[in-house]
């Protein structure tokens, strides 16, 4: 049985962009169908309700190909361990100079809650000071992701999570995190590549150190750092904080979210060390092994966990042992003098 047109473009019209992909592969008209430019900006609109932007809409299809190639780009992980050597990053980094402005940088931020989106927005570039080269250069990287100026929301329009009826402790928490998504689109409108940074899913969750109705919810992704820092690799890290509203944890209400970079000893990057790393990594291979790119920044989050308490020892002994040091050298003045 034959299908024709306008049958085949009502069914590719109903499915997702995975879905898309595997049907152009079926026979020479699901494949002309497929590629239409139409079905992949709702894929991708589907996904990402920040690419309903209207410049967003217009910057994707000039720049970067269309909303074909925007969908492979972004939906697939960064892969580190796929990334090429550093000699292949140091060849490219050279390729593409090293200049770097929070001017270039794109971001398309999506939240998701029960499979509902509760918050888009899109930056035109990294806010960043006048003082681009001295402060923020030199400066732990930082930026926020909702910006108040551009789309004039105050804190009290951010959106509130309504959990419903979840008991409190680690059910609360594991219901939050089987259901809660951040999507975080990183674009270099110098050199027209995009990648999605966030890890979709929360990796860990964890109290803010001075407030019990304040959490720390954290996503992200490991990125290569090859030949700009001596660890290689590096953690971007995207923090959503959230405030619990109801003493019986029904409604939560974001109150910020921001991008940081860390490498594997927890010390924040400075600013032109991060650019550099998101510059590159938007160059770095994809997977679509979600589990795979799961498992990668947890054992990476261990490994630093690791590290970190082994720095916290050896801190710990330097002091006892300076303490013991200075008790010596003070009894030993003692009993001089007397």
């Amino acid at each position: 049985m034959c299908l024709n047109s306008d049958l085949i473009r009502e069914i590719l019209d109903r499915v997702d962009g995975i879905t898309l992909a595997n049907a152009g592969c079926v026979s020479s008209d699901f494949c002309s169908i497929a590629r239409q430019e139409g079905l992949w900006e709702e894929a991708c609109c589907s996904v990402w309700p920040s690419t309903k932007n209207t410049d967003a809409k217009q910057f994707i299809s000039s720049s970067l190909g269309g909303f074909r190639n925007f969908y492979a780009s972004c939906f697939p992980f960064i892969d580190y361990d796929q990334s090429e050597s550093s000699e292949t990053n140091s060849r490219r980094l050279r390729n593409l100079g090293d200049a770097n402005y929070p001017s270039d940088f794109v971001c398309l931020v999506d939240v998701q809650y029960n499979n509902k989106f509760i918050y888009s927005q899109v930056l035109w570039g990294i806010p960043a000071p006048e003082d681009f080269e001295g402060w923020f250069c030199n400066c732990s990287f930082r930026i926020d992701l909702i910006n108040f100026d551009e789309d004039h929301t105050s804190p009290d329009q951010l959106p509130t999570i309504v959990l419903g009826d979840i008991n409190k402790g680690g059910e609360f928490w594991g219901h939050l995190k089987e259901n809660i998504r951040l999507s975080c689109i990183v674009i270099n409108r110098r050199t027209g590549q995009a990648a999605n940074v966030s890890s979709w899913g929360p990796l860990f969750e964890q109290k803010h150190w001075y407030s019990d109705k304040d959490s720390v919810i954290c996503f992200g992704s490991i990125l290569p750092a090859h030949s700009i820092l001596p660890c290689n690799i590096v953690q971007c890290k995207l923090v959503m904080k959230c405030r619990v509203l109801e003493r019986d944890h029904t409604s939560l209400k974001i109150t910020e979210l921001s991008m940081q970079m860390e490498d594997i000893m927890g010390t924040h990057v400075n600013g032109r060390n991060s650019l550099l790393i998101l510059k590159r990594a938007l160059y770095c291979r994809r997977s679509m092994n979600h589990n795979k790119i799961l498992e990668s920044c947890e054992k990476y989050l261990r490994e630093q966990s690791t590290l970190k308490e082994a720095k916290i020892r050896m801190e710990d002994l330097l002091n006892t042992f300076f303490i013991l040091t200075g008790i010596i050298t003070f009894a030993s003045v003692l009993y001089l003098i007397f």
